[in-house]
């Protein structure tokens, strides 16, 4: 599909609040995705991914949205050498990635009943790039982990690279 953008939505046991906490908060979001992110989540600020004891900061990383319990948004990661290196990601592949264009990412949090539908969207995406075909199977991975962490307060084991 020649789309600039990838949608996946589920539904979780929980409450939009807990949901948010679980996005936002980097004692949780290390637990499911093994990234702290630092930022006060006001639309504008800066945000500074810290992975494996890596921090990766940009001028351009920052918080687009945040509406507790609604909406949070934010510009994808800086792509670095040191961080393809960490993911074992080659050097080929590196140099795909840092020359795509900045992509962003929207979680939309809605109350459905006794659960939350959350709904991941990633745009700006080069069509048929490798930032595309990562997030294909990383978001997937990422919010089962995210759903299993606040269903059964256990995040699933990571996926091999």
């Amino acid at each position: 599909m020649d789309s600039d953008t990838f949608v996946y939505t589920t539904y979780i046991r929980t409450t939009p609040d807990e949901l948010w906490k679980a996005l936002t908060d980097p004692r949780l979001t290390r637990r499911y995705w093994g990234v702290a992110f630092e930022t006060d989540w006001s639309p504008g600020a800066p945000m500074v991914w810290e992975e494996g004891g890596r921090r990766t900061a940009d001028p351009e990383q920052v918080v687009l949205e945040a509406e507790p319990g609604r909406l949070l948004s934010y510009t994808w990661h800086t792509f670095t050498p040191a961080w393809a290196d960490a993911v074992g990601l080659g050097h080929d592949a590196y140099e795909r990635l840092a020359a795509e264009p900045r992509s962003r990412v929207a979680f939309a949090i809605e109350p459905s009943g006794d659960t939350v539908r959350l709904t991941v969207t990633h745009g700006g995406l080069a069509p048929d790039g490798t930032i595309k075909e990562l997030i294909g199977e990383g978001w997937p991975a990422l919010v089962s982990s995210l759903k299993s962490l606040l269903e059964t307060g256990e995040e699933l084991p990571s996926p091999p690279r």
